[in-house]
């Protein structure tokens, strides 16, 4: 029973911290950087580890935004390191590091849409103006909850939302058009 109320709590703590960053960005008082800076160190700090099993939709989102937000800052550090000759070495490692996150990230996804059984959620391609990720970028929502918005590129995971039929052929903006097309 302690076990279940404290898992709420850090559930809570986490929720609650990531909606505030969400507002911070919203609000411009944070740039995307400092965004993804922010919430790599509130997932740290956190000290909670991604989920075996899914027993309910915090589990699912939790796991989510772990992979999610360590995909992104290891994405962002092997950019800042890209074009510097002193530690090019890393590009790869941050990379690779970064990809693998955002696979674990899309399985996450999957698990969570598994448990909700595909239910009140709308899949479609989202205007970027990413020629890297243009036609390529998809937008999950589930419409019942609030902040729960995934973004992917796996073809794998594009296959079962359309085997699914959930999937909308059609662009959209993304319900965070300025987050996803604001570079950092």
């Amino acid at each position: 029973m302690n076990f279940y109320i404290k898992k709420r709590d850090n559930f809570e703590t986490f929720f609650d911290n990531r909606s505030a960053i969400i507002v911070q960005f919203e609000n411009g008082d944070i740039t995307k950087k400092q965004f993804l800076e922010y919430n790599y160190d509130l997932v740290m700090k956190m000290n909670l580890k991604p989920f075996l099993r899914i027993d309910n939709y915090e589990m699912g989102m939790y796991n989510y935004q772990y992979y999610n937000v360590l995909a992104k800052y290891f994405n962002m550090l092997a950019k800042e390191v890209k074009n510097t000759r002193k530690h090019q070495k890393y590009y790869n490692y941050y990379l690779n590091k970064g990809n693998n996150y955002y696979h674990e990230k899309d399985k996450a996804a999957l698990g969570l849409l598994k448990y909700l059984e595909f239910k009140g959620v709308e899949a479609y391609y989202i205007n970027v103006n990413s020629k890297l990720l243009r036609d390529k970028l998809y937008e999950i929502v589930l419409l019942d909850y609030k902040e729960a918005i995934f973004h992917s590129k796996a073809i794998w995971l594009l296959d079962i939302l359309k085997k699914e039929g959930i999937f909308i052929e059609e662009k959209k903006i993304s319900l965070i058009d300025e987050y996803i097309n604001e570079t950092y």
